[in-house]
């Protein structure tokens, strides 16, 4: 694992962002962990994490017009890493994201700045079977923006028809999808630790269905 990746995961061991037991996720899948970017926000540790996505961002070069956070979580997690990413190049980030109802007076729609032809990076917290990540692309295609490339702080990796979600995703909405850490570096990550070694094993299962 790059530096990066360690210092995600074990501040996010460190924050209780990340959580080892039995779990039922948002898309029904059942999990023996759990990643809740709330953590970061509730412990005061948004700059550090915003500070790991910039740099994944820059190290991949991601070609992009506007940083667009789904609504709720997203939304200050895009409006850090844009502010972070605004001091590390020294120039102003564009940022937009959605609201859950849309509005009818003011400047109206559904969105908070505007992404039209424009190239949209959508940021989000974690990759699991992908329909936030849908969704997020359809409110910018509505919005006549393009979306490059989309970030997430943690692939699960989670296995679908035999293909890893991230990669059927990449192949399906023809972009590419990129992560601070997955499941790979994770299962790393416990095995060199004393603790949860026997988790690392289980989850090594995962990874083959």
């Amino acid at each position: 694992m790059v530096n990066k990746q360690t210092e995600f995961l074990e501040l996010a061991v460190k924050v209780k962002a990340l959580l080892f037991g039995n779990f039922i996720l948002k898309s029904g899948r059942e999990s023996l962990y759990f990643f809740n970017i709330s953590a970061f926000l509730e412990s005061g540790y948004l700059s550090d994490l915003a500070d790991l996505y910039s740099q994944e961002i820059i190290e991949s070069e991601i070609e992009f017009d506007v940083i667009f956070g789904p609504a709720y979580k997203g939304i200050p997690l895009a409006a850090a890493v844009v502010t972070k990413l605004s001091q590390l190049l020294s120039k102003p980030i564009s940022l937009c994201f959605d609201r859950k109802e849309k509005k009818d007076h003011g400047e109206g729609g559904k969105l908070v700045g505007t992404v039209k032809n424009k190239k949209v990076l959508i940021i989000d917290d974690v990759l699991t079977a992908g329909t936030a990540l849908k969704n997020s692309i359809n409110l910018v295609k509505e919005a006549e923006g393009v979306v490059s490339a989309a970030i997430v702080a943690l692939d699960r990796q989670e296995m679908e028809e035999g293909q890893q979600v991230s990669i059927r995703l990449e192949e399906l909405l023809k972009i590419p999808i990129y992560s601070i850490s997955n499941l790979e570096n994770l299962i790393s990550f416990l095995e060199s630790s004393d603790k949860n070694k026997d988790v690392a094993e289980r989850l090594k299962s995962s990874l083959k269905k």
